[in-house]
């Protein structure tokens, strides 16, 4: 299959909002836990087994990028967008059949399973393809697609919590409630399907071949062998770890923090500073991401990792004395645990070139599918040995913060030690033309 290339006249401009077509539907899955409550009521399920769907997903759309990661940048596009499409909302299909039925393993391999293969797919469906198509702002054009994985959780959580409210939190609701999600996020992401282009090749004047890519171009198979790669992996799985240790567990902290206080939060408080961090995770994808265009991508991961593991330090000093403190800085690191994941494509870019960027991209993927169970563990684990020991308020993650601070600290020394990939790595002209087929034509 050849993936569509953009007619004469065709604008670049048309390519962001197919991506965010796909990334603002996938992105419903940050906001699962507004089923938590119903179905745990409904089917009579602990915290953990409710969780289930959302962590399988998860470890599922790493693993789904990291091997399909090929076949999207081979297919193109609109290929990856059919198949996340009918994946992603398959699984809400399937969970709804699940619902009706109480069969609740058939949630868990509805969202989770098949559902997971849609969010990975539709993850670095556009990846490569906003990268040639602005190669003078690759930071900026793949923050706009991946802002909207962050910013879907925004409208699927009032719209998910507004559905269960009118049909009912029982297990009839639910199945409802899941049957129009999936019917309606595959209305919505038909909009990337039928939009997504390619930018046409640039030809040469003796043959009419395309011209052969410049600059350093790395291969999927190649790439993964350098230390680069691995670098990078270790500076993204620092930084995630580090943002989604606060993100998983952020009403239920800041409660904690100042319940020994005379200024406690209160759970309508909680539920706030919740949505400040999402509203910060999104506007960092697009910000620092962007930012990363003007100052370089090695010095905007400084700041994640760096300033970073000073806001951690800020808390631990701070403690419960300060909620402004807190609150600002638990932002600063939900942007930048936004902005690592946005910029990442183009860092790869820079480093690999765009001969195979999405499938290095999906390989990647794999540390956010390790540190999504990595970031939580350790935040709870310790709060959890710490509330046994009788210990309350803000100790019960002062162990947790110095091992943030470590995690980040580990991960500046990573991205110091990047460096250019060795030309043996490189991708020969003739290489390239017997791996890349010729795109078809496309109205």
């Amino acid at each position: 299959m050849s993936p569509p290339v953009a007619p004469p006249g065709w604008s670049r401009w048309l390519v962001p909002p197919a991506a965010l077509s796909v990334h603002l539907s996938i992105g419903q899955a940050y906001a699962w836990s507004v089923f938590k409550p119903s179905l745990e009521s409904a089917l009579d399920l602990s915290g953990t087994q409710s969780a289930l769907p959302f962590q399988l997903g998860i470890v599922m759309l790493g693993l789904s990028a990291a091997f399909g990661g090929t076949l999207v940048e081979r297919n193109g596009p609109r290929w990856a967008m059919t198949v996340a499409l009918i994946c992603f909302s398959s699984g809400f299909l399937l969970s709804a059949l699940g619902a009706a039925t109480e069969q609740y393993w058939l949630i868990v391999f509805g969202y989770g399973f098949v559902g997971g293969i849609g969010l990975g797919i539709g993850y670095i469906s556009p990846v490569s393809t906003l990268i040639k198509w602005f190669p003078d702002r690759p930071g900026m054009a793949t923050g706009i697609a991946i802002m909207g994985f962050g910013g879907g959780a925004l409208i699927a959580s009032p719209w998910s919590a507004q559905m269960l409210d009118s049909f009912g939190s029982d297990s009839s609701g639910i199945a409802l409630a899941f049957l129009v999600h999936g019917l309606t996020y595959a209305v919505f992401m038909s909009l990337g399907v039928f939009l997504v282009r390619v930018p046409r090749p640039v030809k040469t004047a003796a043959d009419g071949t395309p011209a052969p890519l410049e600059g350093v171009q790395v291969s999927a198979n190649s790439a993964v062998r350098t230390p680069q790669f691995w670098l990078l992996w270790i500076v993204l799985c620092m930084n995630v770890t580090a943002g989604i240790g606060i993100l998983e567990k952020a009403a239920p902290m800041i409660t904690d923090f100042f319940a020994d206080t005379s200024t406690p939060v209160s759970v309508s408080a909680a539920a706030g500073f919740v949505a400040l961090l999402s509203a910060a995770n999104m506007a960092g994808r697009i910000g620092w991401s962007s930012t990363s265009d003007l100052i370089g991508r090695k010095n905007i991961y400084r700041v994640y990792l760096g300033v970073g593991a000073l806001m951690y330090a800020l808390i631990a000093w701070v403690g419960d004395s300060s909620k402004p403190v807190f609150i600002i800085a638990a932002l600063v690191i939900l942007s930048f645990y936004g902005g690592g994941f946005a910029t990442v494509p183009a860092y790869l870019k820079d480093l690999f070139g765009t001969y195979q960027v999405g499938a290095i991209h999906g390989r990647l993927l794999t540390a956010w599918s390790t540190a999504g169970v990595l970031g939580p563990l350790i935040v709870n684990w310790i709060a959890d040995r710490q509330e046994e020991a009788g210990k309350s308020g803000a100790s019960l993650y002062g162990l947790s913060l110095v091992i943030m601070i470590g995690l980040l600290a580990v991960g500046f020394v990573a991205n110091e030690l990047v460096r250019p990939v060795a030309a043996r790595h490189h991708v020969t002209p003739q290489k390239e033309a017997a791996d890349v087929p010729e795109p078809e034509q496309s109205a």
